[in-house]
């Protein structure tokens, strides 16, 4: 099956929950899908027979500027179809289900989004930081970040300056 017929397939099943299809000039078809339905449609395309989306290859977060997404990069082994997800969330509190329990491969990538971009996985089983210490300050991969000059008195390179 391929992504305009998985898009469709959701929009029938899920309504509103799934944003109007758009074609991509370049990379992976990507189907949206609002934060509050996020899990519901997850699970359906794990579990529905003509889908069976059982390999989740990646969760990232990227920071759009004026919003943040989650995308969840789906294959199915027994159907050779993949997809990717994306649920758009508001910048000042990026919050998504966990899909951790649909996919245990989710809990790594989500906390690694969580410690990067700053999205909260919500329901997700240990949601802390992967790469980063626990006290540290901000999320790197956000446009906004700025790198500390020291972190617990050391000092902390940055290659953009010179340092």
């Amino acid at each position: 099956m391929n992504a305009p017929e998985i898009h469709a397939l959701l929009r029938e099943r899920f309504g509103d929950a799934i944003a109007d299809w758009v074609a991509p000039e370049a990379g992976d078809p990507v189907i949206a899908v609002r934060a509050d339905g996020l899990h519901a449609v997850c699970a359906f395309l794990r579990d529905a027979d003509d889908l069976r989306f059982d390999l989740l290859r990646m969760v990232s977060g990227v920071d759009w500027g004026d919003h943040i997404s989650s995308v969840y990069h789906l294959y199915s082994l027994a159907r050779g179809h993949s997809v990717a997800i994306r649920v758009d969330l508001d910048r000042s509190a990026p919050r998504a289900a966990s899909v951790a329990d649909l996919w245990p491969a989710a809990e790594w990538h989500e906390r690694e989004a969580y410690d990067l971009v700053g999205v909260v996985y919500e329901g997700h089983p240990n949601l802390r930081r992967i790469l980063l210490p626990e006290d540290w300050a901000g999320h790197p991969l956000r446009k906004d970040y700025v790198a500390p000059r020291e972190y617990n008195g050391l000092p902390v390179g940055d290659p953009l300056r010179n340092e």
